[in-house]
C-alpha cells in the first residue's frame, strides 16, 4: 500500500473538515489530529497555517470534483441527456451518502466570499475551472461558446442550490427538479442552434 505524504495527509484531512464543518469551525488541532501530523509540520508544508491548508484543499477538491462530472458528462452525446444524468445521478449519491455534503468548494465560498479575500479568489478560481471545461465539452457537443458557457453557469448554479434544498429537505427531488430544468434549457438551446443553421443555408 503506498505511504500518503505529509502535506497529502493534511490537505485531505481539511477538505474532509471543511466539507463537514466548514472553515470557521475547522481549527489547527483539529487538522493536526485528522491528519496525524503535529501542528509544527503542518506550518513546515504551508508557512501560512490553515489559510493556506484551506487553499490548497479548495484547489484539490475542487478540481477532483470538477474531473468527476465531467466524465460523467463526457459518456453522452446530446446534452440534455447528459445533464439530466449528472443531476439525477447526484441526486442518487447524496441519498446514499445519508445526505453528505459532496464538495467543500462552495460551502466554504458562501462563508468565506466577505472574510477572506484569498480564499474567496481561490474558490473563484476552482469555479472557473468548472466552467471553462464544461464550456469546452459542450462545445464539442455542437453548442455555440456563448450558450454552452451560460448552460454551464446555470448548471452550476442550480446544482449547488438544488444541493442545499436537497440537504434541508431530505429529499432528492429539488436534484431531479433542477436536472429536468436543465435539460430543457439545453433542448431549447439546441432547437435555437438548428434553427439558426437552417436559416443561413443559401437559397437555391
Amino acid at each position: 500500500m503506498a505511504r500518503v505524504n505529509t502535506d497529502d495527509r493534511i490537505v485531505m484531512a481539511m477538505a474532509e473538515l471543511m466539507r463537514k464543518q466548514g472553515y470557521g469551525a475547522t481549527g489547527m488541532k483539529q487538522i493536526s489530529e485528522a491528519a496525524n501530523a503535529p501542528i509544527g509540520s503542518i506550518y513546515h508544508h504551508f508557512t501560512n497555517g490553515k489559510r493556506d491548508v484551506a487553499a490548497e484543499a479548495l484547489r484539490r477538491s475542487g478540481a477532483a470534483y470538477g474531473e468527476l462530472v465531467i466524465t460523467l458528462l463526457s459518456a453522452y452525446d446530446d446534452v440534455a441527456q447528459a445533464l439530466t444524468a449528472a443531476f439525477d445521478t447526484a441526486a442518487g449519491t447524496i441519498v446514499e451518502t445519508d445526505w453528505m455534503n459532496m464538495c467543500p468548494v462552495s460551502t466554504v465560498a458562501g462563508e468565506i466570499a466577505d472574510t477572506e479575500p484569498h480564499l474567496r479568489a481561490v474558490a473563484a478560481e476552482v469555479m472557473t475551472g468548472w466552467v471553462e471545461a464544461g464550456t469546452t465539452l459542450l462545445v464539442s457537443r455542437g453548442l455555440g461558446e456563448d450558450d454552452a458557457r451560460s448552460l454551464v453557469e446555470a448548471s452550476i448554479a442550480a446544482l449547488e442550490g438544488a444541493f442545499v434544498l436537497a440537504r434541508t429537505r431530505r429529499s432528492a427531488e429539488p436534484l431531479h427538479a433542477a436536472g429536468r430544468a436543465m435539460a430543457a434549457y439545453a433542448r431549447t438551446m439546441q432547437v435555437d442552434r438548428t434553427r439558426a443553421s437552417t436559416d443561413q443555408r443559401p437559397v437555391r
